[in-house]
């Protein structure tokens, strides 16, 4: 994948705070093996001491907000561990569900190799979920996630039959457009593709308080391939 430009991704900026629109397939911080390029690495480039007050998975797009000093970094991880950052992700799940703020609360434990599940004996985990759109045979989810447990989203929606499109690990199959779009011809001796190469996991928007107690409110906006994924379900349903 081509490397964005670390100042295109900026969506807010304070002397204390970066916060930027994260695009998918770039990991946050150094992954297990490998030297990749990361988010923290291009943002390094720009200033010496920021750091990367919370992390996305890889795939997952959306506000990701960095601290450009200790204190900053701090501030907002202890808010961070008190529960006091409102983060809002936007999902696109399987199925035609009606949720209107419901809540679950499903324990999640990690495994190897980077996965979760969903176990009794694992941590506590809770996710209000509310339906934004429906279409033929997906749902635009609104979630919040009340704690931050590793692929606590991804999991839940998957307790609710609802897993996310493209998410092959928790129970989301890829979307294909010649299920909803009749007359749908591929050319000789192609191979259709999935309609989004990843699952469709988004980080709509993040709401915390400055070093001086004001609140910091951001939203990011759907990058292409989510943005068109939302607008073709919206054409065809």
């Amino acid at each position: 994948m081509k490397l964005p430009a670390f100042q295109d991704l900026i969506i807010f900026e304070n002397e204390d705070y970066l916060v930027i629109n994260k695009p998918p397939f770039l990991a946050t911080l150094d992954e297990r093996v490998g030297g990749a390029p990361n988010i923290l690495r291009l943002a390094r480039q720009h200033y010496d001491d920021i750091q990367a007050c919370h992390r996305l998975d890889k795939e997952t797009s959306g506000a990701l907000a960095l601290s450009k000093n200790p204190e900053a970094y701090r501030n907002l991880a202890m808010q961070f561990e008190d529960r006091q950052v409102k983060k809002v992700y936007h999902a696109v799940g399987w199925g035609v569900h009606q949720f209107d703020g419901l809540r679950v609360e499903r324990n999640i434990e990690t495994t190897t190799k980077g996965k979760a599940r969903l176990a009794p004996g694992g941590k506590h985990a809770e996710t209000l979920v509310r339906t934004l759109e429906t279409y033929t045979r997906h749902t635009l989810f609104e979630c919040l996630p009340v704690t931050g447990r590793m692929h606590q989203i991804r999991l839940h929606l998957m307790y609710l039959q609802a897993p996310i499109v493209g998410d092959k690990t928790y129970g989301g199959e890829d979307f294909y457009l010649s299920t909803i779009k009749r007359k749908f011809n591929m050319k000789q001796g192609e191979e259709e593709q999935p309609f989004i190469k990843r699952f469709a996991l988004h980080a709509r928007q993040l709401t915390f308080a400055g070093l001086d107690g004001e609140p910091i409110s951001v939203e990011a906006e759907y990058p292409k391939d989510f943005r068109v994924l939302v607008d073709t379900l919206r054409q065809y349903s």
